[in-house]
């Protein structure tokens, strides 16, 4: 079983345009009032017992059960016979966002992220159709429940033989999207190790580095576009807050984060197909991206944005028919690839690896990449053979077979 997701642009009537806009509104109002619900049930609970705080705290009965999913669904049945303007949403839409908020406290709590927000007007991007009506896609339209036939730009078929399941509509600054959730019933194949490997090495001087000595620059996207985006904000800044300019300005400032984010992407697909042309194993390192946005180079390591280039490679590698795997990053630079004797650390601005016991020595980037080739080859079962030309190549185990 194969899940896909297709992204097509949609090309709704302006009517369709407005209901569109409206649904969103309403999903926003839902989520806004479950999570408030949830909220004032947490607050009731954070006191002490024999110390309440009436002038910060909600008073709620003992006997109150915590807000679920199922109870907020209940009490939205009642409040769609009660509100028109939500009985016009059809009903699992509404489900989907109060099933979205639930999915924000589970990661709360399992995931360690922070306390769900309320949304500001505007700040919901997309609803969900869980369930669509049989072969909705005819002829450039989808058909969706309670909207009927709209349009979009069907950029490529929809495979022979596969399902689709739901539909998420997208409000970017560029327009309308849906997004496709398929299901195809095919054997997916299992990539094993083979062929050629390829260690790469991530950084920002050299956005990667790879193994046989490929050094490739990083692009600047966002720092590039930076000058632009400050010209355009200080034009939302000048206008009147809610007046129409203002939303002009607003959506001239989106459309050009949206811009960076599409080259940047575009970027990354483009390269990984490239490494996947010539490797049969590629291995990269597993790192703490969390922790890096968070150090001082924070916003160079997000305009790099390795984790989206991580999962690109992923998918790159899948469709080519290459083995990918993440290997440990612990001390990648302060390890010989040649001998394995341990370095030391290394500044920033040293940027040569030379080994004083073996004499071992090439770029640091190359140098780490060689390090992480080696653990990936460990990990795959293979053996590490040095070329003259410092080229390492992985041999596999020759495994001794008992026969009964």
């Amino acid at each position: 079983m194969l899940n896909l997701s297709y992204e097509f642009k949609l090309k709704p009537t302006p009517a369709q345009a407005v209901v569109f806009e409206d649904w969103l509104e309403q999903c926003r109002r839902v989520y806004n009032y479950g999570l408030a619900e949830r909220k004032h049930w947490f607050q009731s609970r954070s006191c002490q017992v024999n110390a309440c705080s009436i002038r910060s705290e909600f008073i709620i009965s003992a006997e109150a059960k915590r807000p679920t999913y199922a109870s907020q669904c209940k009490s939205l049945t009642a409040a769609r016979a009660s509100i028109p303007a939500l009985g016009e949403v059809q009903v699992h839409v509404l489900q989907q966002t109060l099933r979205r908020l639930e999915k924000a406290f589970v990661s709360m709590w399992e995931q360690k992220h922070g306390f769900p927000r309320f949304k500001k007007a505007g700040a919901m991007r997309s609803f969900v159709f869980p369930q669509l009506g049989v072969n909705p896609v005819k002829n450039g339209t989808l058909k969706l429940p309670k909207i009927g036939l709209v349009r979009f730009r069907q950029s490529r078929p929809i495979p022979d033989g596969a399902t689709i399941k739901q539909a998420r509509i997208v409000n970017r600054a560029s327009g309308w999207y849906v997004m496709l959730t398929l299901q195809w019933d095919v054997p997916v194949p299992s990539v094993m190790p083979h062929s050629e490997a390829l260690g790469v090495d991530v950084g920002l001087t050299n956005f990667i580095a790879t193994s046989n000595g490929l050094l490739v620059k990083r692009q600047k996207f966002f720092l590039d576009a930076e000058r632009k985006l400050k010209l355009l904000q200080q034009g939302v800044s000048r206008k009147k807050l809610g007046s129409n300019n203002w939303k002009k300005a607003q959506k001239k400032v989106a459309k050009l984060h949206e811009y960076i984010a599409n080259c940047r992407k575009d970027w990354h697909w483009k390269l990984s197909h490239q490494l996947c042309k010539d490797a049969g194993m590629i291995f990269v390192e597993d790192l703490n991206l969390v922790g890096l946005s968070r150090a001082m180079l924070g916003k160079h390591c997000l305009d790099a944005s390795w984790g989206q280039f991580f999962t690109i490679l992923e998918q790159a590698c899948f469709k080519n028919g290459v083995y990918f795997q993440k290997v440990s990053a612990h001390k990648t630079s302060q390890i010989c690839p040649s001998c394995g004797v341990e370095t030391g650390k290394k500044g920033l601005s040293e940027r040569t690896h030379s080994c004083s016991n073996c004499g071992y020595t090439t770029d640091r980037d190359v140098a780490a990449a060689q390090v992480v080739l080696i653990r990936g080859l460990a990990a795959v079962g293979h053996t590490v053979k040095m070329l003259s030309e410092g080229k390492l190549v992985g041999v596999p185990v020759k495994k001794e077979c008992s026969h009964l």
